[in-house]
């Protein structure tokens, strides 16, 4: 590498700058170099519209520019490790970062809606009982780019292999979103501003970081925010989920509840179904009323089987009774079809199977067994 060029990885990557950051960039860049201001907006476009993997693309640039812009910049996309398309119609990819570490993204199509679900962290470090990604431990956070990255290339191969345009991007992929505020917040700006995805069709899942939900609230932009609730009381929410102990379910509620009144900003519970855990019915009632509080939709989930985990999903019974009775106490729920077993799709699996080496096994007792004397129906 001559002397007088940057190292690659410390050139800005063009895909984790915000729409202003961006423009400000280009256009210091261009003017230094006597060219005319339209040259900014020529990048800018490739990059959302024309969607160039490389500098070499952007053709309607002298290639003089194109080779200055290299050797200022970089436009570096996660390398592909694995694509597994289900045969319902899900697709998975397994993307390779610098360093090593690989991440998880998921094409989820339903009538017509493509909504893509990407991964914030690589591992995570709250080990939830129910997630495979948890059993891995934390790598390390995503950058911004690396976050943008796996949108531009779904969408890409989306188009490519006749899956239409992504209408909507999820945030609950690998890792806790609101644990990486530094990147994902300038991906939520660059994916709405500068792609052109609208607010409400970016969803951030959290399983309850009260900082990044207060953070999410003071934001302009509508973006949806989907809660892993998981059990509707403290005590048992902690055996599934650590975090519980440092941000209680009552304090939670609270910071939910200032988030709603923000309006045009529907929050979901997403609700694990797991037999014989918490699925009893004597939880319903509380369900229902954390459920009014705050407005929620509930998206109740048929547990994915993981290994190491002798847990099952709740029967179509239990699911069915779930549903019904928040429906009757006024609230809007759905069971969640399960998507790409046969790919291993949940969250963390394939990374799992792929890179065994990254797995840890987890200690495994019993949480919910003084909600699990009904036998689920």
């Amino acid at each position: 590498m001559p002397a007088n060029l940057p190292n690659p990885a410390d050139r800005p990557n063009l895909l984790g700058l915000t729409p202003p950051e961006l423009a400000e960039a280009l256009d210091g860049h261009f003017q230094a170099r006597g060219q005319p201001r339209y040259r900014g907006g020529q990048v800018r476009e490739w990059l959302s519209a024309g969607d160039a993997r490389g500098f070499g693309e952007m053709t309607n640039l002298p290639l003089r520019e194109r080779d200055a812009l290299g050797e200022r910049f970089r436009l570096e996309e996660p390398g592909v490790d694995t694509v597994s398309e289900s045969a319902d119609g899900t697709v998975k990819h397994l993307w390779a970062l610098r360093g090593g570490e690989v991440v998880e993204s998921v094409l989820i199509p339903a009538g017509d809606r493509l909504t893509l679900c990407i991964s914030s962290q690589a591992g995570c470090a709250l080990r939830c009982r129910f997630c495979a990604t948890g059993w891995s431990g934390f790598g390390r956070q995503l950058s911004t780019a690396e976050i943008v990255g796996q949108y531009r290339a779904s969408a890409r191969w989306a188009r490519e292999h006749g899956r239409g345009r992504v209408t909507n991007v999820v945030f609950m992929g690998m890792g806790e979103p609101l644990a990486n505020r530094k990147a994902v917040f300038p991906a939520l700006a660059i994916l709405n501003a500068g792609y052109g995805l609208g607010a409400r069709r970016i969803t951030v899942s959290t399983v309850g970081v009260i900082p990044g939900i207060e953070a999410l609230a003071r934001r302009p932009e509508q973006f949806r925010l989907a809660l892993s609730l998981h059990a509707p009381v403290s005590e048992l929410r902690a055996e599934l989920i650590p975090l519980e102990k440092r941000y209680p379910l009552e304090q939670l509620m609270a910071a939910l509840e200032a988030f709603n009144r923000k309006g045009g900003r529907r929050i979901t519970f997403e609700y694990t179904m797991i037999r014989g855990v918490n699925d009893d019915l004597q939880l319903l009632p509380r369900l229902a009323e954390l459920a009014v509080r705050v407005q929620a939709f509930v998206n109740l989930i048929p547990f994915n089987p993981i290994p190491y985990v002798a847990w099952k999903p709740s029967l179509a019974g239990r699911l069915r009774a779930f549903r019904d009775g928040l429906e009757r106490a006024g609230v809007p729920a759905a069971v969640r079809e399960p998507r790409g077993r046969d790919i291993d799709a949940a969250c963390g699996q394939l990374r799992a199977s792929r890179r065994p080496d990254l797995t840890r096994r987890p200690v495994i007792n019993e949480p919910g067994r003084r909600f699990g004397s009904i036998e689920s129906p």
